[in-house]
């Protein structure tokens, strides 16, 4: 194992000591570490930091039971928020059609719409909007 593997295994080692990643995540994440560092040490531009750069994961893939991942920088979020988006220079629209998702698509995890759906349901606000009216 060479020293860039070896350097990209510690940092790995720690960040899924902080939080939960798949396999995939954690192979993805070894592999590109690794080819950074001899980037880096080779005086190229690391591959993957341009704006063309390929998603970190499936976009199928990306939308779990308990998280999302954001296939712009890899990380994972309950929800991923507008301000995260506007770090990597995007709105929410823009998002879903560069990783071609549909319109309608919440950018949240799967467990947290169902809840949130759930919730609605339960308020029924179009309920008392109709008796409202009728008053």
């Amino acid at each position: 194992m060479d020293e860039y593997t070896q350097a990209a295994l510690e940092i790995v080692k720690v960040q899924a000591t902080t939080r939960a990643m798949s396999q995939e995540e954690i192979v993805s994440m070894v592999s590109t570490l690794a080819k950074g560092f001899q980037a880096i040490e080779a005086g190229q531009p690391i591959a993957g930091s341009g704006e063309d750069a390929a998603p970190v994961m499936d976009p199928k893939k990306a939308i779990k039971e308990s998280s999302i991942t954001c296939l712009a920088c890899g990380k994972s979020f309950k929800v991923i928020t507008k301000k995260h988006l506007a770090s990597h220079g995007l709105t929410s629209d823009e998002y879903r059609a560069k990783y071609g998702y549909k319109k309608g698509t919440g950018l949240a995890c799967k467990s947290l719409v169902r809840n949130r759906r759930a919730k609605m349901q339960d308020m029924r606000l179009w309920e008392r909007k109709g008796a409202k009216k009728a008053e």
